[in-house]
């Protein structure tokens, strides 16, 4: 068994903001490739 202490609060929900962020950015990049055309529309449902 390891010795590590479990992770706080802080540390979960820094990663969770983290995970939410990449999300977002990640959708605002697939969005502005639809829109310059990039992607076509017929590929995002």
């Amino acid at each position: 068994m390891s010795n590590e202490d479990p992770p706080t609060v802080g540390e979960h929900t820094r990663a969770a903001i983290n995970e939410d962020w990449a999300a977002t950015v990640v959708g605002l990049v697939l969005l502005a490739l639809v829109i310059t055309g990039v992607i076509p529309t017929g590929l995002v449902p």
